[in-house]
């Protein structure tokens, strides 16, 4: 991981003013801070790294930064899987947690989502290429290569070091086209419960080496990281709703627990 990328996710802004209400912008984000709140509520557009091709991979950081419940939402790591970025973009505009940061990563794969490929721009599947479990998967360019190595990618060593820096207690990792909520190795409660708010049936899917929800879960113990599998295709603008509304319930249901960090 770069100089530079380590320090995009790690920079803070700080949030100053005067009177009832106080603004700050960083990189067209905003925050506000109300008299009538002690917290104070920032919303912060981050690159975290780049793509194989160089397009940026943004995250967005939602909520009161100084409190230690933390969650975490990435829209896509597979470029033919691309639903749940509508949720992301969504869940950016509604989320303003209480007593919770929210972490959005709209798109961890802007290569693959721009050739339309499962794989990045290396013929990678992302989502076999973290250090879980890692093992030679398939040729290059197949469906489910692994990649060289564990982390051999820019994307997916982004998601890592965010993820490391940030230690949300719950991830949720958008993917298509199976219609269900994974039961991902977590807590079992939180999944079934996001299964309960989308009304999707909750599976056990295969376990695959190199994934990134089975990496988190082992590298944050405590914490829960899961798949959600959204219906094939573009989602209805209802459906979207429904999507980030439930990731917004998450969140709100997180700030509601003994605070604690993960791992």
């Amino acid at each position: 991981m770069s100089s530079r990328i380590a320090a995009a996710v790690l920079s803070l802004v700080a949030v100053s003013g005067c009177g009832s209400e106080a603004r700050a912008t960083h990189r067209g984000a905003t925050a506000t801070r109300s008299a009538s709140r002690v917290a104070v509520v920032t919303k912060r557009a981050f690159t975290i790294g780049y793509s194989v091709r160089h397009r940026s991979i943004e995250a967005v950081e939602i909520g009161d930064p100084p409190q230690p419940r933390r969650m975490l939402v990435v829209g896509c790591i597979h470029g033919t899987e691309p639903a749940g970025i509508a949720v992301a973009r969504r869940l950016i505009r509604l989320a303003h947690p209480p007593s919770t940061t929210l972490w959005v990563i709209p798109d961890l794969n802007p290569d693959g989502v721009a050739a339309d490929t499962r794989q990045n721009a290396d013929g990678v599947d992302l989502n076999r290429n973290f250090p879980w479990h890692w093992r030679p998967l398939d040729t290059p360019g197949g469906l489910q290569y692994s990649g060289p190595k564990p982390l051999s990618e820019p994307e997916s060593q982004a998601a890592v070091h965010l993820i490391l820096r940030v230690r949300p207690q719950i991830t949720i990792w958008f993917h298509q086209p199976q219609t269900l909520v994974d039961l991902s190795g977590g807590d079992p409660r939180v999944e079934r419960r996001f299964a309960q708010l989308v009304g999707l049936p909750l599976r056990e899917l295969t376990r695959y080496p190199g994934s990134a929800a089975s990496w988190s879960n082992a590298r944050l113990p405590g914490s829960t990281a899961f798949v959600v599998e959204l219906p094939p295709g573009t989602l209805q603008p209802t459906a979207v709703t429904r999507y980030a509304d439930a990731a917004l319930a998450i969140a709100r249901e997180l700030a509601a627990r003994p605070a604690r960090s993960a791992g």
